[in-house]
């Protein structure tokens, strides 16, 4: 991974250079692309390792086939240096080739951004987006050159070797879904299911009612300053949200004080899927910690948890994962971890001056100390 660090680091400072170029998708693939996958360990000058204008079903060709054992396992298409990777009809391409030919993930990269795409999910192509990572400065703030690289070297030939990635994926589109289920669950959960939740009580008092009612509070947490209008299941439809929002009253008229012009949707809309995952991940954490103390609130730029008058944790979902700022003095943490940094003297949305840039359920784990930490702070 140290060549692939180097390169990165090296890349970043031509980016302004190169731009100036209005680099087309061919020298983006020479300058950028190319040096990119020969240092995640894909020799592109072996035909059996990486077959450039791989064909398709109909004909048509994609620009790079990453193969094992001359089978090919991940596509790569290239665009202009310059192109935003937004666009719908190229997204779907992509992934439907990789889908018809049995091939499950497949990259979308402008040399800079890199979208990774899981093609057998059942949903539409733009939501099948497992996660985006990108060596710009301008869009990986807070992130090290170290943590940048460990997200590419996902889909690097060892780690694809590995099965890493299918693992990952796989048991990130599994917990969403999962959840989802438990969401429908917890909703309306069926008289069956109170049952034996009550029987496991060993209170035979509790009636299925307090069941319920306990259910409720405990999956869904306090209740929010602004009622949470979007689905808690919803995934990186657009357009679902759009409708969703047509449908909100505080769009058609003023929102009182009380009331936040933000809601889930607003936040996780087109954000990849294990952003989302990770963003859920501490949303159960940060509610698990005292369900009568903490008020959650949808702000313009990040989801805030408040114990009393104080945010304890403030989370910006971001497309390369999950940007949180805690009330604690980097000064006074006790070997910090390394995706911390100390953000008193630099504009930041959330409320407290220790900042963690989140990208990996590992990561996470290393950090909830840090949020419980947090929370005790503003008792």
């Amino acid at each position: 991974m140290n060549k692939l660090i180097s390169l990165i680091e090296a890349t970043r400072g031509k980016i302004d250079a190169l731009r100036k170029h209005g680099l087309k998708e061919t020298p983006t693939r020479t300058i950028v692309i190319d040096p990119l996958l020969e240092a995640l360990g894909w020799d592109v000058r072996d035909p059996d390792e990486v077959q450039l204008e791989y064909p398709t079903l109909d004909g048509k060709s994609v620009d790079y086939g990453l193969k094992l054992n001359r089978k090919c396992v991940l596509l790569v298409e290239a665009k202009a240096f310059d192109d935003p990777l937004t666009d719908v009809k190229a997204i779907t391409q992509i992934v439907n080739y990789a889908n018809s030919g049995g091939i499950v993930w497949c990259i979308l990269t402008n040399g800079l951004t890199w979208k990774v795409y899981r093609s057998i999910e059942n949903c539409p192509a733009p939501d099948k987006l497992m996660y985006e990572v990108t060596i710009d400065p301008r869009h990986s703030e807070g992130m090290s050159v170290q943590q940048i690289a460990q997200q590419m070297w996902r889909f690097s030939r060892e780690e694809i070797a590995k099965g890493a990635l299918d693992t990952l994926g796989e048991q990130t589109f599994t917990d969403g879904k999962v959840r989802k289920a438990l969401d429908t669950i917890m909703a309306a959960a069926p008289r069956s299911f109170l049952n034996v939740v009550r029987e496991a009580t060993g209170d035979q008092a509790i009636t299925p009612q307090q069941v319920k009612e306990s259910l409720s509070r405990i999956w869904r947490g306090p209740a929010v300053d602004a009622p949470i209008r979007a689905d808690r299941s919803a995934g990186t439809d657009k357009s679902a949200a759009r409708t969703e929002a047509a449908k909100r009253p505080w769009r058609t008229r003023r929102a009182s004080k009380s009331e936040s012009p933000y809601d889930e949707a607003h936040h996780i809309c087109e954000k990849p899927k294990e952003a989302i995952e990770l963003y859920r991940a501490v949303d159960r954490l940060c509610l698990s910690l005292g369900s009568d103390t903490i008020t959650k609130r949808y702000l313009a730029k990040c989801i805030a948890y408040d114990r009393g008058k104080r945010a304890f944790c403030s989370v910006h979902i971001q497309k390369n994962g999950l940007r949180v700022w805690l009330q604690l003095k980097y000064s006074r943490v006790v070997n910090p971890p390394v995706f911390a940094r100390d953000v008193s003297n630099v504009g930041h949305w959330g409320g407290g001056d220790f900042e963690l840039a989140i990208s990996s359920l590992p990561q996470l784990e290393q950090a909830a100390p840090l949020i419980r930490d947090s929370f005790d702070t503003c008792g």
